[in-house]
């Protein structure tokens, strides 16, 4: 397997995620942008996208943030220079860029964000400054200069003022210009200052990983809602004390035994966090279609030659689980048996399941019923070629 630029996926692996900057000339030679600077101003203006703008100084307040939806209007009211605009979730809303996507499963569906683009003419930025997760910066149209280098982290110097985390204190080790079909990878932690060349667009694929807080407060969460989760603390073994104000070390022990014993069981962890990482980052990214399907119908147009694609904003992984194995799509949670498990891995291995094995499994009353569930839910849809 190789990373987009010919790169093997073992090297990269080893040498770059989550180490140093990469930076990687003609990732995707020829490459045209799936989407035009008038395209982002149209989602921008839409309720359910996650959309910002960014100035760099307005009228004597630095880097000062704007979050859409906005008016068309806005964008006639922009300075012509030192401005961009951000749209979050890209890929939710595009279906040329599943392609793309594609490239870069040499990392977990799991660890996946979204891909963000950013527009901006020349001199646009959203100043230096650092990310908590993996990014790939690919240059889509246009030209843009990076500077990155150094680590940062919340004890960084920031520019007061602002409600962006724009570093005050910060020299870029290393300076690239980006053309189009150019990646520049970057791990959490690094800084880094993209500045536009002319209008440009970049687009940001972006892999985040669950803070401690999210593990601990999600699984915790989890294990709540398990059978068994109210029970008592129990202390048939209670000795008396001098003081009955005193919370005992055999006490403490009696509590570490319940938490450890949750911790331990591994099943429900995989269980918790297939579904936490695959669950969607907002109401309006997996929406059932008008009509919905019945398993007939979907075996005659699979039989007809349609083929089965996963909705843009969907999120698929499955996880071995003994006998079973456990598909995750959208946080929701499939146990599959027998034969029914080879399932799971053809759903998860890209945006276009193999059809032909999706129409043969399909004949299958319980695959049958799966997959018209997840079109109805959403998660999937029939596309004719």
């Amino acid at each position: 397997m190789q990373i987009p630029g010919g790169l093997d996926a073992d090297v990269f692996l080893r040498d770059y995620w989550q180490k140093k900057p990469l930076v990687i000339r003609q990732a995707f030679p020829g490459l045209a942008s799936p989407v035009s600077a008038d395209e982002l101003a149209g989602l921008a203006c839409e309720e359910a996208v996650e959309s910002r703008i960014v100035i760099e100084n307005n009228n004597g307040r630095p880097w000062q943030l704007e979050n859409g939806p906005f008016a068309p209007e806005r964008f006639e009211s922009l300075p012509a220079t030192h401005w961009t605009l951000l749209v979050q979730g890209l890929d939710h809303w595009v279906p040329e860029l599943a392609p793309l996507l594609d490239r870069f499963r040499f990392v977990p569906n799991w660890r996946l964000d979204d891909i963000m683009a950013s527009y901006a003419p020349e001199g646009g930025s959203v100043g230096p400054h650092y990310d908590q997760y993996d990014v790939f910066l690919l240059q889509a149209e246009g030209a843009r200069e990076w500077q990155f280098g150094g680590h940062c982290d919340e004890t960084s110097p920031r520019v007061d003022g602002t409600p962006l985390r724009i570093l005050s204190d910060w020299n870029g080790e290393e300076t690239v210009v980006l053309e189009p079909g150019d990646m520049l990878y970057l791990p959490p932690g690094v800084g880094h200052h993209g500045v536009a060349r002319g209008d440009c667009i970049t687009l940001s694929i972006g892999f985040r990983a669950p803070s401690y807080d999210d593990i601990l407060t999600g699984f915790s969460d989890f294990l709540c809602n398990q059978p068994g989760a109210d029970q008592l603390l129990r202390d048939p073994d209670l000795q008396p004390q001098d003081n009955p104000g005193e919370i005992t070390p055999a006490a403490v022990d009696g509590v570490s035994r319940i938490v450890a014993s949750a911790l331990e069981r591994r099943d429900l962890l995989a269980l918790w966090l297939g579904q936490y990482t695959t669950a969607p980052k907002n109401t309006h990214i997996v929406v059932p279609p008008e009509e919905p399907v019945d398993a007939d119908s979907l075996r005659s147009a699979l039989a007809e030659g349609a083929w089965l694609r996963w909705n843009e904003g969907s999120r698929f992984a499955y996880h071995e689980l003994g006998e079973q194995t456990a598909l995750f799509v959208d946080g929701e949670r499939y146990m599959l048996s027998g034969d029914a498990r080879i399932m799971a891995p053809l759903l998860c291995a890209g945006h276009h399941p193999n059809p032909e094995r999706m129409a043969e499994l399909a004949r299958d009353e319980a695959l049958g019923g799966l997959l018209t569930t997840l079109i109805n839910q959403g998660s999937l849809y029939l596309e004719w070629n």
